[in-house]
């Protein structure tokens, strides 16, 4: 790219996002503005591509909605978009995931893998490594 350009467009760049790819389930909340009101609006589904660099960058959502798939592109630097949470992390590495345009149902969302179930399992792990027996257990005389 341009450095004139790149020097133009750095302070517009958001970088309060969190780092996330595609194949990833996210929930974006956007602002959307209704006569004088304004207020968030939250879309959730999976992402499918990413494209573009820099200013230009954009991600594509998809969704099922009553049975039928609806797909959103959000620009990464728009200043409509409140945040981003990530709900599940993805195990497939693709750079593109159109092959769920075809799947419905839980098929479609077999990409995922939720976040708590990590959270979970490395909480059991620490309280599994302790040791079980007490040494006032083991020191007990047994009568014989």
């Amino acid at each position: 790219m341009n450095p004139i350009i790149k020097e133009i467009t750095a302070h517009q760049i958001n970088t309060g996002l969190p780092p996330f790819k595609v194949g990833d389930g996210v929930r974006v909340h956007t602002k959307v503005r209704e006569g004088d009101k304004e207020r968030i609006q939250i879309f959730s589904g999976v992402v499918i591509a990413r494209k573009g660099h820099g200013i230009h960058e954009s991600f594509t959502v998809r969704r099922i909605s009553y049975g039928e798939g609806v797909e959103r592109v959000f620009p990464v630097n728009s200043p409509n978009i409140d945040k981003i949470e990530i709900e599940s992390e993805s195990e497939p590495m693709r750079a593109r995931m159109y092959y769920l345009r075809s799947r419905t149902g839980k098929a479609a969302m077999a990409v995922k893998k939720k976040r708590y179930e990590e959270e979970v399992a490395a909480v059991a792990v620490p309280a599994a490594a302790q040791p079980a027996a007490t040494p006032a257990a083991a020191a007990t005389p047994t009568a014989g």
